[in-house]
């Protein structure tokens, strides 16, 4: 079962396409990765089904509904995104940034009803931030503030969470700590996660699902033990892999790697 469906997708930035002819069904209810080597296409992928960024052909579909054509206001109270830097509105409490997650439930210039106060107010402890939910966020440490900004992510109320390489620039409790909250929220509130991590021993632990991209296109999809193997990372990454199987998780693991020679393209003399 799904709910976002790409068929055929191609996105750019006005050059050549960066994701070209993508065609993927996210599974509903599930933690689908999307991982690859650098400018591969996976941010550019994530903001495109957000609809950050347009893209050029193809089609994008949530509940088989085309989301080029949907009202900004209602997509947003289906699906949100945590895009890689979030930059936070100085002078903010931790509770007034959460806040702005209701955004799509606003009416005019009204303030917060009863039933933005429940949200916000599950959204803090879901997220285990109440101790500091009356504290400036210039003062929170990364790993709090990833914490708000998935806080404010959960009071928008959406059933489907993109995230854009959320451990970025935390040490590995904290980055622990995130993915653990988001495997709860997917495990208890059934929430459909779709993120793009750099880490692949990280995607393989947390995911039920991987798509493994190389220059806008999928190299191999499906499970963690159909991703993580040495065919597909060497494709991916022209590595050559150990792979093991993670006492935690039991699933594949990358346990060590070597480099590949670069590969070279032979040049064209006819």
């Amino acid at each position: 079962m799904s709910r976002i469906k790409l068929e055929s997708v191609e996105v750019g930035y006005g050059g050549p396409a960066i994701v070209s002819d993508f065609n993927y069904t996210i599974p509903k209810g599930k933690i689908t990765t999307i991982i690859g080597a650098n400018g591969c296409g996976k941010s550019t992928l994530l903001k495109a089904i957000a609809r950050i960024i347009p893209y050029q052909k193809g089609g994008i579909y949530l509940d088989a509904i085309n989301m080029a054509k949907e009202n900004p206001k209602v997509l947003a109270k289906k699906i949100t995104m945590l895009s890689q830097k979030m930059n936070p509105l100085e002078g903010l409490t931790v509770k007034e940034l959460v806040g702005y997650g209701r955004y799509p439930y606003r009416k005019g210039l009204k303030g917060f009803d009863k039933e933005d106060e429940m949200a916000i107010a599950w959204a803090i402890a879901k997220t285990e931030i109440g101790e500091i939910e009356n504290e400036d966020i210039g003062a929170l440490s990364g790993g709090q503030l990833q914490r708000v900004w998935i806080a404010m992510a959960l009071a928008q109320e959406t059933d489907i969470i993109l995230l854009d390489e959320p451990t970025t620039y935390l040490d590995m409790a904290h980055q622990l700590e995130i993915l653990n909250l988001l495997k709860d929220l997917n495990e208890k509130d059934n929430r459909t996660i779709v993120m793009v991590l750099h880490d692949i021993n990280q995607a393989a632990r947390f995911s039920d699902c991987i798509i493994a991209m190389k220059s806008g296109q999928i190299i191999e999809e499906g499970s963690v033990e159909r991703v993580m193997n040495k065919r597909v990372l060497k494709n991916v990454f022209n590595i050559d892999a150990y792979i093991d199987i993670d006492p935690l998780s039991g699933k594949p693991m990358c346990r060590s790697y070597e480099c590949l020679p670069p590969k070279r393209h032979e040049k064209n003399i006819s």
